[in-house]
């Protein structure tokens, strides 16, 4: 089997796995905020994980798939503005991929800054900016409503993934062997 078909698979069992996780997360641990459909959702810190172990398609696929799952099984259909734009931040934190190289195991201190910075406008660009537009736009939602559950979105996600994404992106690189470390014994 070629290395790329090798990646082909993975980032498909990834895909099914990572929703499978997304959806039971999203489904029975999510913790409310007292704004209506709006809560902690600890499936987000998630996901910068996935994202930077198999990249943008798996991570971006997985929140798609999770979310909306969710969503079916919660609310009786999707809330499609806010699926792709979980979807869209799930292929911005894939994209990290390669900048946080986790499989390599080294996670410096400096690319742990540098990914928050990064995940805060990533979450601001998506809850604050993409989201409401798109209720307004699709769902005819007042703005007010929507400005205000979406703000808080951003700041709940940007906390949950700074604080779980950030533990899980720790305890992961240190299972991994840094490149160079080991030796041949002679």
């Amino acid at each position: 089997m070629s290395h790329k078909q090798n990646d082909s698979i993975q980032t498909v069992v990834a895909t099914g796995i990572g929703a499978a996780i997304i959806f039971v997360l999203m489904k029975f641990v999510a913790i409310p905020t007292g704004i209506p459909n709006t809560q902690i959702n600890v499936a987000e810190g998630f996901l910068p994980l996935l994202g930077a172990i198999y990249g943008p398609v798996a991570a971006g696929l997985a929140i798609l798939i999770g979310h909306t799952l969710n969503d079916f099984v919660t609310y009786g259909s999707p809330w499609w503005t806010w699926v792709i734009t979980d979807a869209l931040i799930g292929v911005a934190f894939g994209a990290t991929k390669n900048r946080l190289k986790i499989q390599a195991g080294a996670l410096s201190t400096a690319k742990l800054i540098w990914f928050n910075l990064y995940q805060v406008v990533v979450n601001f660009i998506g809850w604050v900016l993409l989201a409401p537009t798109g209720d307004i736009l699709v769902y005819h939602e007042p703005a007010k409503k929507v400005f205000f559950q979406e703000v808080t979105t951003w700041i709940v996600n940007s906390l949950s993934v700074a604080v779980i994404g950030t533990i899980l992106l720790v305890l992961y690189s240190r299972t991994r062997t840094k490149k160079g470390s080991l030796k041949k014994e002679r």
